[in-house]
């Protein structure tokens, strides 16, 4: 009897229209910039036409990616609300899979543009066991000074009352068929761009790093330092952060290299040091554990590994041989494949866009002991 568990950063699932490329130009698309907009009523206008007609090719894609998962438990990242989540359930995701996910739950965190992490739940696994919710506790308001994590980096950037996760540790207590599983839905930091000769994976490290510090610290005080070894727990999500990456060199006219970097600092350090968790993506192949392909031009290209289930060691010492899925159904044409990893993509996939999202979503089939 198995459990099939995903983790998808759905990419921007809102409810809302933002029309503050009007007067940023930042954010404003890139289709509006090639036309002469005189007023900020025609820039509306025009923004959410254009927002309208691309949302439902790439919610079609997203629940595409979602049904082939086949997941019996959904973590999801970037949901607006659980508005957005219902109508996306069973407008989209529900004519996909012909049963949709009636246990849905989401905690607002406390993201600036109100994107939040959520579960998606059937009722009972493909094999019949009773999917039951024990309790949900939010981390939302945990902040630097609660734990002592105000770190020299942090310091002079963020104060003592500062909010540590930026958008939410969503803990969530269950049994399947009757056996504890707890399950902790992370979306860390986001990589910035480079500034001031700074990589932005560098510059917002500690950031992630004191998530990470601090889920550990959740988990470890609810089962004791000593004893997570035997507890089923998973840590999912969107971590935003890698070990290793593959660098890709090369052109599609003259071909491509994947060249293997691993043993990178990460904030993800915290999880695999000294066997607290481990990440099961790691039993695949090294060219073969992307869920994202990363862009500037020709010169900077790579895939990573942004998207994570870290299993207790109790999870993994049942589960030798699970690896996770990887779905890449709904990558755009443009992401590089390394060879003898080409899939079918979805239909109506783009060039850059539509697409089901920037990341692929995991799975994996957990027996639970």
């Amino acid at each position: 009897m198995s459990l099939r568990l995903a983790t998808f950063n759905v990419e921007n699932l809102m409810t809302r229209f933002d029309f503050s490329g009007f007067r940023n130009q930042l954010r404003q698309d890139r289709v509006l910039k090639l036309f002469n907009i005189g007023n900020e009523a025609d820039y509306e206008r025009l923004e959410a036409a254009r927002v309208i007609s691309s949302t439902d090719d790439t919610r079609q894609l997203s629940a595409l990616a979602i049904a082939e998962a086949d997941a019996d438990i959904l973590c999801l990242q970037e949901v607006d609300n659980m508005e957005a989540l219902r109508a996306f359930e069973y407008g989209y995701l529900f004519r996909m899979v012909g049963n949709g996910y009636r246990q849905k739950y989401l905690v607002e965190g406390n993201d600036s543009r109100g994107i939040d992490v959520c579960v998606m739940m059937r009722e009972q696994t493909r094999d019949g066991e009773k999917i039951e919710v024990v309790d949900i506790k939010s981390h939302a308001a945990l902040t630097y000074h609660d734990l002592n994590l105000l770190s020299p980096p942090l310091m002079g950037v963020h104060q003592p009352d500062d909010r540590i996760f930026k958008r939410d540790c969503l803990e969530i207590d269950l049994k399947i068929g009757g056996r504890p599983l707890t399950l902790y839905v992370v979306h860390l930091k986001s990589m910035t761009n480079n500034r001031d000769g700074v990589d932005g994976r560098t510059a917002t490290m500690p950031v992630r790093e004191a998530e990470t510090r601090t889920v550990r610290h959740i988990i470890e005080n609810r089962f004791g330092t000593g004893n997570t070894g035997t507890k089923n727990f998973v840590i999912c999500g969107d971590m935003n952060d890698y070990q290793e990456r593959v660098i890709v060199e090369g052109n599609r006219r003259l071909g491509y290299r994947f060249i293997p970097e691993p043993g990178l600092p990460s904030a993800l350090d915290v999880f695999s040091r000294d066997g607290f968790a481990e990440n099961p993506m790691l039993r695949r192949d090294v060219l073969d554990r992307w869920t994202l392909y990363h862009a500037r031009g020709p010169e900077e290209q790579h895939l990573c590994q942004l998207d994570y289930i870290w299993l207790s060691p109790a999870l993994s010492r049942s589960n030798p041989q699970a690896a996770p899925e990887i779905v890449r159904g709904g990558q755009p044409y443009r992401t590089v494949f390394p060879p003898g990893q080409e899939v079918e993509r979805f239909p109506r996939t783009g060039w850059d866009r539509p697409k089901a999202s920037d990341h692929c979503p995991i799975v994996i089939s957990l027996d639970i002991p």
